[in-house]
C-alpha cells in the first residue's frame, strides 16, 4: 500500500482555529485560568459552535495568531499537503478584539513565516457567519482587499437556517473585483442552500454540500457548472450530521458525477489530519489508491499554475 503521507495533496476545506494543538490549546486556557474547551462528540452542528467559540475566545494577541499560523504550515506538511487553503474569521476576532486589522495581519504574518520554514503554498479564505450583518462581511471583503496577495476568495459559514440571500450584492461585488467564493452548503440544511449558494452566492466550490443528493436538480447544478463538493467526512460524522464513515454518501456523489475533494475541516475535534483522512477514505471507505490520487488533483483548488502542475504530476508519479 502506498504511502498517504507521501502522496502529494491540497487541503481545500480547515479551519485556521480548528486546527490549534492540543498543547497551545492548553497553554491558552492556563493563560486565561479558565478550563479547556471539551472536545466532541456533539449531538449537532449548535453544539459543535457553541465548543468552537470557547476556542476562539482563547486567541487573544497577534503573538497567538501568528503562533496558530505557522504551528498550521508546520502541522500540514508534516501530512504530506503542499497546498493549503485555510479559512479564518478575521472580522470576528477583530471586533472582539477591537483590532479590526491586527488577527489577520498576524496570521498573515506567520503564514509567510510557515511557507518559508516548511516548504508549503498557503492561501486564505476568510469567512462570515450567516447569523452576523451585511455591514461585518463588508469589512471581511475590505480586509480580503488589503491582502489580496494571500486571500483568495470568501465564503458563507455558520448555521445554514440563516439565508444567503441578503448577503448577495455584497457577495457579487466581491466576485466581480476578484475574488473566489467558497460557501459552506448543503451540511446541515437541504439542497436548497446548495443551490442558493451557487445561484445567489456564486459559489465556485462547496463547503460540505453532500445533502445536495436530496434534490437531482441541484446535483446537475452542480455537474453542469463543474463545481467541486469539499466532503469531510470525519467532521460530519463528530458533529452527528452523519452517523459513521461507511454511511456517508461520498460514493454517490462521485457517481453521480460531481468531483470531490478530501478535507478535515475541525482536525483538532476529529484528531484526524489530512493523511489521516485519506486513510480513513481507503481504509473504511474502500477508495483504492487511484481515486485517493484522483481525489488529490481534484483539490488542485485555486492554486498558483506551478503549484497546481507540481500536484497533478506528484500524483500521478504516486500512482506510477
Amino acid at each position: 500500500m502506498r504511502d498517504l503521507v507521501a502522496l502529494p495533496k491540497a487541503h481545500l476545506h480547515v479551519h485556521l482555529e480548528s486546527t490549534v494543538r492540543a498543547a497551545t490549546l492548553a497553554h491558552w486556557a492556563a493563560r486565561e485560568g479558565v478550563p479547556v474547551p471539551p472536545g466532541g462528540p456533539f449531538r449537532g452542528f449548535r453544539a459543535f459552535a457553541d465548543r468552537n467559540s470557547l476556542v476562539r475566545a482563547l486567541a487573544r494577541s497577534a503573538e497567538d495568531f501568528h503562533r496558530l499560523a505557522v504551528e498550521f504550515c508546520a502541522d500540514e506538511a508534516a501530512q504530506g499537503t503542499h497546498y493549503a487553503e485555510v479559512t479564518f474569521t478575521a472580522a470576528s476576532h477583530g471586533e472582539r478584539l477591537d483590532d479590526l486589522h491586527m488577527p489577520l495581519a498576524a496570521v498573515v504574518a506567520g503564514l509567510r513565516e510557515g511557507q518559508r520554514a516548511h516548504g508549503i503554498t498557503v492561501r486564505l479564505l476568510l469567512d462570515h457567519s450567516r447569523r452576523q450583518s451585511v455591514a461585518r462581511l463588508e469589512r471581511t471583503v475590505e480586509l480580503a482587499a488589503r491582502h489580496n496577495d494571500i486571500v483568495v476568495g470568501i465564503g458563507l459559514a455558520g448555521d445554514e437556517a440563516f439565508p444567503l440571500a441578503p448577503f448577495a450584492g455584497v457577495l457579487r461585488e466581491a466576485q466581480q473585483a476578484g475574488l473566489r467564493m467558497v460557501h459552506h452548503a448543503g451540511e446541515s440544511a437541504g439542497a436548497d442552500s446548495v443551490r442558493e449558494a451557487v445561484e445567489l452566492g456564486g459559489a465556485q466550490r462547496i463547503g460540505h454540500g453532500f445533502r445536495a443528493l436530496e434534490d437531482p436538480s441541484v446535483m446537475a447544478l452542480l455537474r453542469e457548472r463543474g463545481i467541486p463538493v469539499e466532503v469531510c467526512v470525519s467532521s460530519n460524522v463528530a458533529l452527528g450530521l452523519v452517523p459513521s464513515p461507511a454511511a456517508h454518501p461520498v460514493r454517490r456523489l462521485l457517481d453521480a458525477g460531481v468531483a470531490v475533494t478530501v478535507n478535515t475541516d475541525v482536525p483538532d475535534v476529529t484528531g484526524r489530519g489530512l493523511a489521516e483522512e485519506y486513510a480513513l477514505w481507503r481504509d473504511e471507505l474502500g477508495f483504492d489508491d487511484a481515486a485517493l490520487a484522483a481525489a488529490a488533483i481534484a483539490a488542485a483548488g485555486f492554486a498558483p499554475p506551478r503549484v497546481r502542475d507540481g500536484l497533478v504530476s506528484g500524483a500521478v508519479r504516486w500512482l506510477g
